[in-house]
């Protein structure tokens, strides 16, 4: 068994730093952890990547909630991804849904166009989604999309609410069923009592943000507590 991916969330280069000293595999660089995380700015990805050298996936999301904005948010929200990409960035976060709760496709692809060539994550809006097997069907049809991951809890309430639904589309991405052959990236409530299951159902890819913090989301993440999790996922 390949060896787990640890990705941990950054605000900034200490928390880059600290996540690599632990053994992270990879960070999610956001700002704004208050509105669950929004797009950094230019500057605070450039400090990120000149403190480390692991990959960053970074997030194109502008205001709270998983609403694109409209015409006006997509264009901001593709001048972001060319300010970043100016600056290095070559993995991506996003995600966006319409009133309906189904994926907003004229935001989705817009920016999948802009950061074309690079690959990205389709963050927890799966867990908001109206019905989240049609949303990955509808995505999954989409050339050349380079969509590779879901970012999920299986449940809006959390990886505790959600495991049955995590379990199950692990089953349906090893057997390869349409829509379901991005990875799974489990995050969102997570807890190193659930690791076991997880592991065992196949899953292979877990994102952390306050878990590697010792003093919660007011403090730094901490190279012990990235450790923590390394150590319980090997390697």
């Amino acid at each position: 068994m390949s060896r787990p991916i640890l990705e941990v969330i950054a605000l900034s280069a200490e928390d880059a730093a600290a996540a690599q000293a632990g053994g992270a595999d990879r960070l999610e660089v956001v700002s704004d952890i208050a509105a669950d995380g929004l797009s950094p700015a230019r500057e605070t990805f450039a400090a990120i990547r000149a403190a480390c050298d692991i990959p960053a996936r970074v997030m194109l999301r502008l205001a709270d909630g998983f609403a694109a904005g409209g015409e006006e948010g997509i264009a901001a929200l593709c001048a972001r991804a060319r300010e970043l990409r100016a600056e290095g960035a070559e993995e991506f976060v996003l995600g966006f849904l319409d009133e309906a709760g189904q994926p907003d496709m004229a935001a989705v692809t817009a920016l999948a166009e802009e950061i074309r060539g690079c690959r990205w994550t389709f963050h927890r809006a799966i867990d908001r989604a109206a019905d989240r097997a049609a949303l990955r069907k509808q995505l999954a049809e989409v050339p050349d999309l380079g969509l590779d991951t879901y970012l999920t809890a299986g449940s809006p309430d959390g990886v505790g609410e959600g495991l049955e639904t995590l379990y199950e589309e692990a089953a349906r991405t090893r057997a390869g069923e349409p829509g379901y052959e991005a990875s799974i990236l489990v995050g969102g409530g997570l807890t190193l009592e659930r690791l076991p299951g997880l592991r065992e159902a196949g899953i292979a890819a877990f994102h952390i943000g306050g878990a590697a913090r010792p003093g919660g989301w007011a403090g730094p993440v901490g190279a012990s507590s990235v450790r923590v999790w390394r150590d319980a996922l090997g390697g």
